[in-house]
């Protein structure tokens, strides 16, 4: 029979390396301008590539939690309605709660996959996997 400190360390080897890394995950806040009775995300595609989301998928996340329409338009993001970048904000870290961090060991390096009908929130860190609540 092996010794449990030969498993562990077995086991240790056998992990992925993004598990041992350090590094912080930052989000930049989003940068908005009202104009009117519209409102514009500026930095909207570069907040979608640090979440590693679908900008649609982001996208038709806020308008829900906002109650409104819009669409994306390059780089930004066009809301119908005025919305100060605080409220913005507030629902995008709502948003990373719920499709960004892993539920398991709360690391963000997680991928949206289709299995199926059921979206699943898959952990490239631990390996979790947990089906989502559709929007």
């Amino acid at each position: 029979m092996e010794k449990y400190e030969d498993l562990l360390t077995r086991a240790i080897d056998q992990l992925p390396p993004e598990i041992f890394e350090t590094k912080r995950f930052v989000v930049p806040r989003a940068y908005s301008d009202i104009q009117g009775n519209r409102t514009f995300i500026k930095n909207f595609k570069e907040i979608s590539e640090s979440l590693n989301r679908d900008p649609q998928h982001v996208l038709k996340f806020l308008l829900r939690e906002l109650g409104t329409a819009g669409n994306i338009e390059g780089s930004r993001a066009i809301l119908q309605g005025k919305f100060t970048h605080y409220l913005i904000n507030e629902r995008i870290d709502e948003y990373i709660k719920r499709f960004v961090y892993c539920q398991e060991c709360n690391r963000p390096d997680t991928q949206i996959i289709r299995e199926g009908r059921i979206f699943i929130l898959k952990c490239s860190a631990c390996g979790a996997k947990a089906p989502l609540k559709t929007l």
